[in-house]
């Protein structure tokens, strides 16, 4: 049982991440979506605090003081038994007690445009959280496509290596038997050792990606990763491949960019109605109560604060005469911001257009060139295994092998290249179109 449990922690302690393994804990560790989600909620606290302040304001007071006379002559006098008792005090004490109101009636609407445009605020904070989501499962899935592709380019790596191998012991044999010079069998060498870097370099490429994968999804310490190695299918990189038009009118609709911009322009035309407002006047409305006491008082705290009681009501006006340009500046600043989100909604449109443009195009090529290249990988095959039977019977020199062995792993590597470009490109498609990634 301690053996099976142990065994079991193993196994969990190496999980292969799938692709959507990496993005959900992605958006549970990323600092990036988190920093996002801050400010939205930020966001949220400026649009509750502006809805406030529509409702009026009530403040309670109170002041204390005490003072101090040195040089006072005269006190209280009081009659006692027939007797006139004169006191002189020189400290003395005052309160004060009150509760004050005061509410904006109307400033021209600046109140409630204020809670719109923090509204929209809000919602591009929100935007902007998805724009980060987005930005993180591109990323994930770029190093994830790139990790598949030298994983496979490892093992053509590795069986290179190991035909190299078998051709330096075939070399040796033929040179232990007068048939091959050693020249020849030293260029075999060298093959093999060329094959070996280039195995090792491929390897520490795989394991750097690997890294930055990890990096990416905030995995720190000595925690182990790997991802796990879906096959990709010859057929997965041949399928159709969607238009332009039809993935950009889908992510008009959908992306966070533009939905973001389209906001901003929104937001700038509540700004300028804001800055407009400038221009009106103010009513506001005030109301208190309040009373006080003093220690210079003959009568008790109780009479005091009853006979000092007081009420008021009242309604106040503001109207903007000259304010330093300050109101017409707002306003022609507020039209600047406003043809500026304009520029800035056709900037992100244009960007729009022009990325899925280039995943298009990237696409379309990349499946060209797989096309190509796997009939070269065949053709290339072909040949080197009857340069493979050749050389063994004497009638292929070892130049000819060597460079139909080159030819062979250049098509191979030059396939699978094209292959995964294609598909990365393809997802890349959908996930503009608002479909998942799924490589």
């Amino acid at each position: 049982m301690i053996l099976a449990t142990m065994m079991s922690l193993s196994v969990s302690g190496q999980q292969k991440w799938t692709l959507q393994e990496c993005i959900d804990y992605a958006m549970q560790n990323s600092i990036t979506l988190k920093q996002a989600k801050l400010d939205k909620e930020t966001a949220a606290e400026t649009r509750k605090q502006s809805q406030a302040a529509l409702f009026p304001s009530l403040t309670g007071t109170s002041n204390q003081n005490f003072g101090y006379r040195p040089w006072q002559a005269s006190g209280m006098s009081t009659v006692t038994n027939g007797t006139v008792n004169n006191q002189v005090k020189k400290t003395y004490y005052n309160g004060t007690y009150g509760i004050n109101a005061s509410w904006t009636v109307w400033n021209g609407n600046q109140n409630h445009n204020q809670v719109k445009q923090n509204k929209l605020s809000e919602e591009q904070k929100e935007l902007q959280v998805q724009e980060a989501v987005n930005t993180i499962q591109e990323k994930i899935a770029q190093l994830y496509v790139q990790i598949l592709y030298l994983n496979e380019a490892v093992n053509v790596n590795r069986q290179s290596l190991e035909t190299s191998k078998k051709n330096e012991e075939r070399g040796q044999e033929m040179v232990e038997v007068g048939k091959m010079s050693k020249a020849d069998l030293a260029q075999l060498s060298a093959q093999r050792a060329t094959d070996e870097y280039n195995l090792v370099e491929t390897e520490a490429q795989l394991a750097d990606y690997k890294l930055q994968l990890k990096q990416l999804l905030e995995i720190t310490g000595d925690q182990p990763f790997d991802i796990a190695m879906p096959t990709a299918s010859d057929e997965q990189a041949l399928g159709e491949i969607p238009s332009v038009v039809n993935v950009y009118e889908q992510a008009l609709l959908l992306r966070p960019e533009i939905k973001n911009s389209e906001v901003a322009v929104q937001s700038s035309d509540v700004q300028l109605k804001i800055a407009r407002a400038g221009h009106l006047p103010t009513i506001s409305m005030t109301g208190g109560v309040g009373t006080s006491t003093s220690s210079n008082n003959s009568n008790g705290w109780g009479e005091q604060l009853k006979t000092n009681f007081d009420a008021t009501a009242g309604i106040g006006i503001s109207i903007p005469i000259f304010d330093q340009r300050k109101t017409k500046t707002a306003v022609n600043k507020a039209k600047i911001q406003h043809e500026k989100a304009l520029l800035e909604q056709q900037d992100k449109q244009k960007k729009l257009y022009s990325a899925i443009e280039g995943f298009w195009l990237d696409a379309q090529s990349a499946q060209q060139r797989f096309r190509a290249a796997t009939a070269t990988v065949e053709s290339e095959q072909l040949s080197y295994d009857l340069l493979s039977e050749q050389f063994n019977l004497g009638l292929k020199n070892v130049i000819q092998l060597m460079t139909g062995k080159t030819n062979l792993l250049d098509a191979q590597q030059k396939k699978l290249q094209s292959k995964y470009m294609t598909i990365l490109n393809q997802q890349l498609l959908k996930f503009y179109q608002g479909e998942s990634m799924n490589i």
